[in-house]
């Protein structure tokens, strides 16, 4: 697949577009120390962590068939360990992500590949002089396998570090990097594909409307990598349960774990209940 050259420019822009807006915060009215610290004794233990959805659709750079058009989805969850404050003002957090490709169209529907990702994290919300939200940190442990064994079998496991902010009105910036370990048997290479380190940028166009999202990941190997874009619209009157419709194209490698060497285009629709992990940012009403 030939999507280097745009890829790798695309990857540059976004972390250059960062590095100069992100002294331009927004005009929001954050949130302070003390009213973060009483959300957090409102919240719910357990809560959705990242986007739950059920997509399905088609390749864009091979022939459309029963065996290469497909389903995939992600039920995402976390667990607030304490609502109390560890030292240095963290908190202890417990999540899970399933990730399952589901060949719907073929006989028997079978599953191409399940992908099961628990990890369990140190957050810690960041503040100005003023005691305004900065950012989110977090550091995580993430074991990340496909359960299978034989020379289909894929796992790796990392240590994490997070960062996530606003960089101008609406915006939101993650920014993530990864410490390897344990991977080497049964995927050697895959740090080729996955790299080290992602970007993921997040914009609002209407509130509780329209809204988008890109992810982009550059492998060891300069010319393998991965971007992910989703555009979430809400059919809806009121924004029910945070329910939209997600249109999502991958582009690149390493979406699944059993198949992290293939190249491919898919683009999926479907329906999500959106990630409202990072509403922190959106400011006060």
């Amino acid at each position: 697949m030939k999507f280097n050259n745009c890829f790798t420019t695309f990857f540059f822009s976004v972390f250059f577009s960062v590095v100069i807006f992100s002294s331009s915060v927004s005009a929001q009215k954050a949130f302070t120390r003390q009213e973060i610290n009483d959300s957090i004794q409102e919240l719910p233990y357990f809560s959705n962590h990242l986007d739950n959805y059920f997509i399905t659709g088609v390749p864009t750079n091979q022939s459309i068939d029963r065996a290469s058009a497909n389903a995939k989805y992600q039920i995402s969850f976390k667990q607030i360990l304490s609502k109390e404050s560890l030292p240095y003002d963290t908190y202890l957090i417990l999540t899970y992500t399933q990730k399952a490709f589901w060949n719907i169209y073929e006989d028997s529907f079978p599953f191409r590949d399940l992908n099961f990702h628990p990890t369990i994290s140190l957050g810690k919300f960041v503040y100005k002089k003023n005691d305004e939200l900065a950012g989110i940190a977090t550091l995580s442990f993430e074991h990340e396998s496909n359960g299978r064994d034989s020379i289909f079998s894929r796992s790796w496991n990392r240590l994490s570090l997070g960062y996530t902010t606003n960089i101008f009105k609406n915006t939101t910036a993650s920014f993530k990097a990864w410490l390897p370990f344990a991977y080497e048997e049964g995927n050697p290479d895959l740090l080729d594909y996955v790299g080290l380190a992602e970007i993921k940028i997040s914009h609002e166009l209407i509130h509780d409307k329209l809204s988008f999202a890109v992810m982009a990941r550059k492998g060891l190997n300069f010319k393998n990598g991965a971007l992910r874009s989703r555009i979430y619209y809400n059919p809806f009157k009121r924004n029910i349960a945070n329910q939209y419709i997600m249109l999502e194209w991958y582009l690149g490698q390493a979406e699944s774990l059993l198949d992290y060497q293939q190249s491919q285009s898919m683009i999926r629709i479907g329906y999500v209940i959106k990630s409202n992990e990072f509403n922190w940012f959106r400011g006060k009403k």
